[in-house]
């Protein structure tokens, strides 16, 4: 058997590695010696394990997503706490994931002040938000953490899913803004963001929140 160290692995940007038989141990360890502050993010699944490094337009979809939501939660005073890419995990689920933009919402009261998350008594986040998502292993953490709302924005396209029965189950409309025209809307401000610039988009985003209001 060969074992190799994870700094010998190099995953370009835009790729990933899946891993095998990765136990619940071996995964806590992975997290423990990549640390918080990288750049590849990690979704462990029934002894699966995906490590992924983002390119650039990646992060650039997901901060103005994250940023169209913030903005929303601020204009329509919904309180809410953000975690970000924190890594949510069950070992009782064998799974493991960290989104691109995570929320609390209707749960938020519980989470101010929380350093550490223990979904064994925490409640998973309310919305999660996950750019170019492919992989299934991810899907299926998501579902085994029964986190209530997940978006997945791929390839120009905005899909809202809704845990439902064990699964997920598309929507047309978000639970947590229902009201608004969230797939169209957030579609049309990303577009624009990139023709006339984060910031603009973002303002413009900001009065035609004000004016459905």
């Amino acid at each position: 058997m060969v074992t190799l160290q994870l700094r010998q692995l190099s995953v370009p940007p835009g790729h990933r590695v899946i891993l095998h038989n990765v136990n619940w141990q071996e995964f806590q360890a992975i997290l423990e010696e990549l640390g918080d502050h990288r750049a590849a993010r990690l979704a462990y699944s029934q002894g699966t394990l995906e490590m992924r490094m983002p390119l650039p337009k990646h992060e650039v979809a997901k901060v103005i997503i994250g940023d169209l939501v913030k903005i929303l939660l601020e204009e329509l005073e919904i309180d809410c706490e953000s975690f970000g890419s924190t890594t949510f995990k069950r070992e009782d689920m064998a799974c493991g994931v960290e989104p691109d933009d995570s929320f609390y919402i209707q749960n938020h009261a519980q989470m101010i002040g929380k350093e550490r998350i223990d979904l064994t008594v925490d409640p998973p986040p309310d919305l999660v938000i996950e750019v170019d998502v492919t992989s299934k292993t991810q899907l299926e953490a998501y579902e085994a953490l029964r986190v209530p709302e997940l978006w997945l924005y791929e390839d120009g396209k905005l899909q809202i899913n809704l845990f439902r029965n064990g699964k997920y189950i598309q929507s047309e409309i978000s639970p947590n803004f229902p009201n608004l025209p969230i797939v169209e809307t957030i579609l049309r401000f990303v577009e624009q963001s990139r023709t006339v610039g984060r910031s603009p988009a973002l303002r413009a985003f900001r009065k035609w929140v004000r004016e459905q209001i």
